[in-house]
């Protein structure tokens, strides 16, 4: 496929696959919120369309393309209440998806890839089955064929969201591929990963030396290698894929790679872990501390095996990269 169109042009992950998809001689048309001259790419064609969602019109703009990628959505914002959290949600991530899929379907694209989140699959994962008596109920490991679980407004807009484009899929023939992420880590990252390197820099020691936890990431080149997959591969279309690195990190790893990337040496000492959360409930961090103490593991063997795909960048270099601004 040579015309690609990609939803959230400007984006963390929106730009990295514009940048690798140009350098493998794609045409590419980048949608984005509002035009900014400084951030467009040479060799892509950029349109603004405003916020994704009922009224989004791409028709004729769709009209020749081969396959989209979409990125763009509603993400998280704690700063919100639910309500409207709900409302941007469904408008985006759920209708503004249906959208782009119809009109895609109209404008005669064959396929359509969904970056999904693994938050559909539930919000953790746990190393010690010991820790309650419904064994049936506990996940050691995240793995494709999972019953989806998800528990915040924003998982459950993206699984409704997987479910109307293998709806419309089974009803028109378009090839649907979902990629399901984890958290993505790589240079240019923001939130709490950025937070956590510029805390790292500065020194300030950090309690978390009695954490054990472990968690599935993918860096950014991993993912646009993954995506970039996707395009072309005859088995790619109709599967659901589980994105990440293959290597699990405890948080205090992912602390002494940052460390070392930077020539300095981790700053952490010991709190128990139920101070930790105590801490974080009283200071309103409690979704913060739950992520830095907890466990999300990915099984990424299903999608190596269908797409005979292997991560090109080792977690170490990959964070290397972040740090470095590489």
């Amino acid at each position: 496929m040579k015309k690609i169109f990609v939803t959230g042009a400007y984006g963390f992950i929106g730009k990295s696959i514009c940048e690798t998809l140009v350098l493998n001689d794609k045409t590419v048309i980048g949608i984005v919120r509002n035009l900014d001259l400084s951030r467009n790419l040479d060799k892509v064609t950029y349109l603004p369309v405003g916020d994704i969602g009922l009224e989004t019109n791409l028709k004729d703009t769709l009209v020749g393309i081969d396959c989209v990628i979409h990125c763009a959505g509603k993400i998280p914002d704690r700063n919100k209440i639910e309500n409207d959290q709900l409302k941007a949600y469904h408008l985006a991530n759920v209708e503004g998806t249906k959208q782009i899929a119809l009109q895609a379907v109209d404008a005669g694209a064959k396929r359509l890839i969904f970056l999904s989140s693994i938050k559909v699959n539930g919000e953790n994962t746990y190393d010690n089955c010991n820790v309650t008596n419904k064994i049936d109920y506990i996940k050691k490991i995240f793995t494709h064929n999972d019953i989806a679980s998800p528990e915040d407004l924003y998982a459950k807009s993206k699984l409704q969201a997987e479910k109307v484009l293998w709806e419309i899929s089974s009803r028109t023939g378009l090839e649907v591929v979902v990629v399901r992420l984890p958290l993505v880590y790589g240079y240019g990252a923001k939130g709490n990963l950025a937070s956590l390197i510029k805390i790292v820099r500065s020194g300030i020691p950090l309690p978390l030396s009695f954490v054990k936890n472990q968690r599935s990431m993918i860096g950014i080149d991993n993912l646009v290698d993954l995506l970039v997959q996707c395009i072309d591969h005859p088995k790619a279309s109709g599967k659901t894929f589980l994105a990440s690195d293959g290597e699990d990190l405890s948080t205090p790893e992912l602390i002494k790679l940052i460390a070392s990337s930077i020539g300095r040496r981790a700053n952490l000492f010991p709190l128990p872990i139920f101070m930790l959360k105590f801490l974080g409930s009283v200071f309103g961090r409690s979704e913060e501390i739950n992520r830095l103490v907890g466990s999300l593991r990915i099984d990424n063997s299903y999608t190596k095996e269908i797409l005979n795909w292997t991560p090109p960048i080792s977690i170490e270099e990959g964070i290397r990269r972040m740090v470095q601004g590489k």
